[in-house]
């Protein structure tokens, strides 16, 4: 009997972040043979101070990307929203510099998300996050330069990373539905220490609207350029159920 291919999907994290692995680990763990594996490296603050910009350094990040090649992973994943305030051609960089590095396939929250977006002709878009007004408004003014405008947007004015995981479902579920209201083509929470990939189904039917989490984006590409099947992965969404 042949035994199925084991697939292996490597997600970089921000090391504060206590969401993102084990909602990972929950949403692959009824596919057969395939897992998820973790590398960090030092992300504890999101704000537009030198310091905190100065965390997502390419050299740390492709430091941690070297480690995930040791386990001779099919992908490696940025699990992470920093590209939404740097500019998006930072995940693009990004991603061809661990390619270069590794010999991997890369992705990253962001880059699925945009794939996403414009696959699915969304140009009107909610946004809930945790961040400060400063950080909320560059990521607004980098949708409207992609061409999608955020008809609304909610934001906890939080800057310690470790906090991000630390807000209720209800009140991500209350900030999504006030986002709904302006009814956008697709809401998104936009960041990967939040607890609201586990939401989506029930948000959607509540709403009428697509959810599109960052954790969720990220596990959807991550999944097709591993050569996985995305409808396998059922109860997260219909970015699974449906595709996009």
């Amino acid at each position: 009997m042949t035994t199925k291919k084991r697939k292996l999907l490597g997600m970089l994290t921000p090391s504060s972040n206590t969401a993102l692995e084990p909602i990972t680990s929950a949403m692959v763990s009824g596919l057969d043979n395939v897992s998820v594996h973790f590398s960090r490296f030092r992300v504890t603050e999101i704000s537009l101070g030198a310091s905190a910009l100065g965390q997502f350094d390419l050299p740390k990040i492709l430091d941690a990307a070297r480690l995930l090649a040791d386990a001779q992973v099919d992908v490696i994943a940025w699990n992470g929203t920093s590209a939404g305030w740097l500019g998006f051609e930072t995940d693009e960089a990004l991603c061809r510099q661990i390619t270069e590095t590794t010999g991997i396939p890369a992705t990253t929250s962001v880059l699925a998300l945009n794939e996403i977006l414009t696959r699915t002709g969304v140009t009107e878009l909610g946004l809930v996050t945790p961040y400060l007004e400063d950080v909320q408004q560059r990521i607004v003014a980098n949708y409207a330069r992609m061409g999608i405008r955020c008809t609304s947007e909610r934001h906890l004015s939080l800057s310690r990373n470790f906090e991000f995981s630390e807000v209720s479902g209800e009140t991500l579920s209350r900030l999504v539905g006030e986002v709904a209201q302006s009814r956008p083509q697709a809401i998104t929470t936009f960041c990967t220490n939040l607890h609201a990939a586990p939401l989506a189904r029930d948000l959607e039917a509540r709403t009428g609207i697509p959810m599109y989490d960052t954790i969720s984006t990220v596990i959807w590409k991550s999944m097709q350029l591993a050569g996985i099947d995305t409808r396998e992965l059922r109860g997260w969404g219909q970015l699974f159920t449906e595709g996009a």
